[in-house]
């Protein structure tokens, strides 16, 4: 299994610009597609932004598509999600998540089918 940790967020105005990390360990970190997903109080965990384990497939929110960017440095087993022009309404806890079904041809908005989890860091943006 892999272990998920995740960092860079915090406390940013309206129009601002935060970069996210998902730092992992344990299994071959290339075997694993990577989800972001985001749970705000009081609403249900959606779905951000996701990336097949080569790079080469890229998914996105309708809500973030153009001001986030996905990304990730398998020889670095570490994942990011790069956030531009952050709206009050990203304000969040945001969580990475791996899926071990690499012979898949696609990435998945579904939380249901990540595997691993990290543990969230929190974004908020102050308007």
């Amino acid at each position: 299994q892999v272990q998920l940790v995740e960092s860079g967020g915090g406390l940013v105005q309206a129009g601002g610009s935060l970069r996210l990390s998902c730092a992992a360990s344990g299994r071959t970190f290339s075997n694993y597609h990577i989800g972001w997903f985001r749970q705000a109080p009081g609403k249900e965990r959606e779905f951000v932004a996701a990336i097949s384990w080569s790079g080469g497939i890229t998914s996105y929110a309708d809500s973030v598509r153009g001001r986030f960017a996905i990304s990730r440095d398998n020889a670095k087993n570490a994942g990011y999600l790069q956030m531009n022009s952050l709206k009050p309404e990203d304000t969040a806890v945001y969580y990475c998540a791996a899926d071990d079904r690499k012979h898949r041809a696609v990435v998945t908005s579904k939380g249901s089918e990540y595997d691993f989890w990290g543990q969230g860091t929190q974004v908020t943006v102050s308007s």
